[in-house]
């Protein structure tokens, strides 16, 4: 099978989960795969689907020199075109769900800001919260769902390693991955994705082949396709020469 494109989640996969330095040699060796990749033509183009700010993902897309397909941001609220420099917001989201979404931040922050919880900025449409202690965060969910089942809000609570992530009920990385194969035209069997915890079920559910860093979450490792020996981004770098190495034997 050829391949026509790799989507990849960021955090626990390109980036470590708990913050601190980019792996630069990792990631630039993806950068020159995408270089030549594009020049080239011929191999699947490295993008990145992820739950961040589309100012990470558009960062993100830069320092994997990934000039040419978009990207999915913000849990498929965004869609970023690096081509273009294109921000397109799903036009399935209303003004009414993103004054919901302010004033859920303000909820929270009035709730759970005296104890040291944070919200990540640069969403437009969701809130992801954050504390040092994931006890913390834990330990908090009940109250969170608790507030959006009191005013009725269409909201999902869920949490990845680090963080609680609040999102619009029909907003999330499948909705975004949709929308990202209607404008690119990729039959979905001839895309991969790479991720790590169970918020990539859908790179798993929607594409033809799915791959995992050595760090990711066991529920995802039974599912992939292949597991790479080394974590996040050195991980990632095993994952797409397996790939290519595979679709080349097609």
């Amino acid at each position: 099978m050829k391949f026509d494109a790799i989507l990849c989640d960021i955090d626990g996969c390109l980036a470590a989960e708990a913050g601190g330095a980019f792996d630069l040699a990792a990631l630039a060796e993806l950068a020159d795969y995408n270089r030549r990749a594009q020049r080239d033509g011929g191999a699947p183009i490295i993008t990145v689907c992820t739950g961040r700010p589309q100012p990470f993902a558009e960062a993100m897309c830069r320092l994997l020199a990934n000039d040419t397909l978009p990207c999915v941001c913000e849990m498929g609220v965004w869609l970023y075109h690096p081509g273009t420099n294109h921000y397109e917001l799903d036009p399935t989201i209303t003004q009414t769900e993103l004054d919901i979404v302010a004033n859920l931040r303000r909820e929270l922050h009035a709730l759970l800001g005296p104890r040291g919880v944070s919200q990540q900025p640069g969403k437009v449409a969701s809130v992801a919260l954050y504390h040092p202690e994931v006890a913390v965060l834990r330990d908090a969910q009940p109250e969170i769902e608790a507030l959006i089942a009191r005013h009725n809000w269409p909201l999902r609570v869920s949490m990845t390693w680090s963080y609680t992530n609040c999102d619009l009920l029909h907003i999330s990385k499948a909705s975004g991955i949709r929308r990202w194969l209607t404008q690119t035209g990729f039959d979905p069997a001839r895309c991969a994705g790479i991720g790590d915890t169970t918020s990539d079920q859908p790179l798993r559910d929607l594409l033809g082949w799915f791959g995992c860093p050595a760090n990711a979450h066991p529920k995802m490792q039974a599912q992939a396709d292949f597991v790479a020996g080394l974590p996040e981004a050195p991980g990632v770098v095993q994952i797409v020469g397996q790939l290519v190495s595979a679709s080349a034997a097609g």
